[in-house]
């Protein structure tokens, strides 16, 4: 398997430490809800981690959530984010983090996001935090300033090598608001609480109440539960030039060695012409797009169809197409499932083994998604021609229908959730009369019957042979 490494900027074969993946990747701000640019980056790791499960890994995956420290400037300045939005919201900074935390983690259950092994808040690691800051400290990396204890990245020969930052684009007597900074690109480690005011969360430790700098927390963390020296980091590109060099830079400073091997970062999702971003306060939520009757699937199949290094264009037009896909494998599922016919008259046997080598191949080949899309929906065209001339027999159709379950165990469609349940004849009449005012393009009330049936405990599949139903 090869993936691309952000370091050497190339593809390289993927060999372990060990006999299992140590596997990091940063978690949410949970000071808001998560929008959909920012699962993207959860449903490519997914994929990758369920990529290496499906060629034999066993993995540890463990993420972060940052209830603390995350300023609203990068330089270190502003406020933080969740102080911000404990204001902003009337609530306690910690209930805040447990509402926006469940959130996230509804989220990515929509999605059919493998819960990570270990989710490690930053404030449960305030201790490890400390105790790094020490290292850093003994070692000579570190200076204070009026507002906090920083990193001096001039010490660090290699610098900003991740982001390919040169040594001599740093700028001497950066000034920021309380404080000198001796370089541009230094960064805090610990920051004072101020003293004109009162913060809810602040911790006493050997240079004085405050609370660790952002990027204390990933190092930290990751040490913990993954080694000094782990697998993948993962992340979004947006973390390459300051999140993750300033990781690097901290355990290097630490513990002399490189923390991490593959450096795997995917693209933003842009809307318009811009980013999607929280700042901004206009953003689109999985719960959004549930409310325009779009599968939160579908946008995961969406994802699926740009490869993670390329930037993703949001379009409704287009998560809605996506969504006829993800409903046509659905059918094809189906389809497989209602074979009768007892023997095979056609050869599939040489069909089945070039779609499975070619499915492998696209996901070896640094999480080719959109291609290995491109070889399923070639194979069940393949397979649904074989189905119209009643030539599949019960048997093979059963190690068709296993074979693309295999398939999902990388893609995390569900596709082996889509059997039709007998339903009540209460869901069943909906189901026919919403037919009947699709017929007659009367979308608005068809919407409303779809909604008293989700209520009901059901969901309705539109597909090319008419409308199937499933348990939720």
């Amino acid at each position: 398997m090869k993936i691309y490494n952000t370091m050497s900027r190339k593809k390289e074969e993927f060999k372990p430490l060990g006999s299992v993946v140590g596997m990091y990747c940063c978690g949410p701000t949970v000071y808001n809800y998560a929008h959909i640019g920012n699962l993207r980056a959860y449903i490519f790791e997914d994929v990758l981690k369920r990529a290496l499960l499906y060629f034999g890994f066993k993995v540890k995956h463990v993420m972060n959530t940052t209830d603390v420290g995350h300023l609203t400037s990068d330089a270190d300045t502003g406020e933080d984010k969740i102080e911000m939005a404990a204001k902003r919201e009337k609530k306690n900074a910690w209930e805040l983090t447990e509402f926006y935390t469940k959130s996230f983690l509804s989220d990515i259950e929509k999605l059919n996001i493998i819960k990570p092994d270990v989710i490690c808040p930053a404030t449960s690691t305030i201790p490890e935090q400390i105790e790094l800051l020490k290292k850093i400290e003994k070692n000579g990396f570190t200076y204070r300033t009026e507002d906090g204890i920083y990193f001096d990245t001039s010490k660090l020969k290699d610098y900003g090598k991740l982001a390919k930052i040169k040594k001599e684009e740093l700028k001497a007597g950066a000034r920021i608001k309380m404080g000198d900074k001796k370089n541009s690109t230094d960064f805090a480690l610990w920051k004072f609480s101020p003293k004109d005011q009162q913060r809810q969360m602040e911790w006493d430790s050997p240079w004085g109440i405050g609370f660790p700098g952002w990027h204390l927390e990933c190092s930290a963390i990751s040490m913990k539960y993954l080694g000094e020296t782990f697998d993948i980091h993962c992340g979004a590109i947006d973390a390459i030039p300051i999140h993750h060099t300033n990781e690097i830079a901290q355990s290097l400073a630490a513990n002399g060695k490189e923390p991490v091997r593959y450096w795997v970062h995917n693209e933003w999702v842009i809307f318009g012409k811009e980013k999607m971003s929280k700042s901004s306060g206009s953003f689109i939520r999985i719960q959004n797009l549930i409310e325009q009757g779009i599968d939160p699937l579908a946008y995961r199949y969406f994802c699926l169809m740009a490869h993670y290094r390329s930037q993703l264009t949001f379009d409704i037009g287009a998560v809605r197409s996506a969504q006829i896909g993800l409903e046509r494998l659905q059918e094809f599922m189906y389809r497989l499932r209602e074979v009768k016919q007892p023997t095979t008259k056609a050869k599939i046997d040489s069909i089945a083994e070039k779609a499975d080598s070619q499915f492998r191949k696209m996901i070896e080949n640094d999480l080719d998604t959109p291609k290995a899309l491109a070889v399923l929906s070639d194979f069940m065209r393949e397979i649904n021609g074989i189905i119209d001339r009643n030539a599949l027999g019960k048997e093979d159709a059963k190690r068709i229908y296993d074979m693309v379950l295999d398939f999902d165990k990388v893609l995390g469609l569900k596709l082996g959730e889509t059997s039709e349940e007998k339903a009540p004849v209460e869901i069943i009449g909906l189901v026919q009369q919403r037919e009947e005012y699709r017929k007659q393009k009367k979308f608005k009330e068809s919407d409303e019957l779809r909604k008293k049936i989700k209520e009901g405990g059901w969901e309705v599949l539109d597909t090319s042979t008419g409308p199937k139903i499933k348990k939720i």
